[in-house]
């Protein structure tokens, strides 16, 4: 079942994370941030922006997310996404359900481009990103220092649906998250 965020999963969010942040160059956050710092990013981000998990008989495999790409208005209906699965829960459709989901919730709040960062080589990414019609748009060069070398970072871009002209103001997160177009959305995912 793929369903919003809430408070209590912080510490199982967490510990997928953790080895992330402890042994490789996925995210270049070199510190674990603990539970607490991680309930509070889950929370602060909900008001704008969806944060979903995958929960399998009572345990949380997995989590996607979106943030604010810049912080300039022009940037507003552009997305930054991030999808996270536990060790034990890789190659079996998790990162894709919840990543899939994660895009259709950005296309019902108005988001017209995702964004996904991707340290190089990154080929489990790579793949997940192209199979859902993700396009290289960019690469920066030698840009993180993590484990003893510097990496690249890849940019993968998808259009979710074409901008209006003038564009509409986006929907919040908060406003979208107890609608029944949302709720039929995530119970298909």
């Amino acid at each position: 079942m793929i369903r919003i965020a809430r408070a209590q999963d912080a510490a199982a969010i967490h510990a997928i994370y953790l080895p992330q942040v402890l042994a490789s160059a996925v995210t270049f956050e070199t510190a674990p941030p603990g539970e607490a710092a991680m309930r509070e990013r889950i929370l602060g981000r909900l008001d704008r922006y969806p944060w979903l998990v995958c929960e399998q008989q009572g345990e949380l495999l997995g989590y996607a997310y979106a943030s604010r790409f810049r912080d300039r208005a022009a940037y507003d209906w552009i997305a930054e996404t991030s999808v996270y699965v536990r060790e034990d829960a890789r190659r079996r459709g998790v990162a894709g359900r919840l990543y899939a989901a994660l895009l259709q919730v950005l296309a019902l709040q108005g988001v017209n481009q995702a964004m996904g960062a991707i340290t190089l080589p990154g080929d489990a990414s790579v793949a997940l990103h192209e199979r859902l019609g993700f396009v290289p748009a960019g690469r920066w060069r030698r840009c993180g220092y993590k484990l003893g070398r510097w990496w690249d970072v890849g940019l993968w871009q998808k259009e979710l649906q074409p901008p209006p002209l003038p564009p509409s103001a986006l929907i919040p997160f908060a406003e979208l998250a107890g609608t029944p177009a949302l709720a039929r959305l995530l119970e298909r995912a």
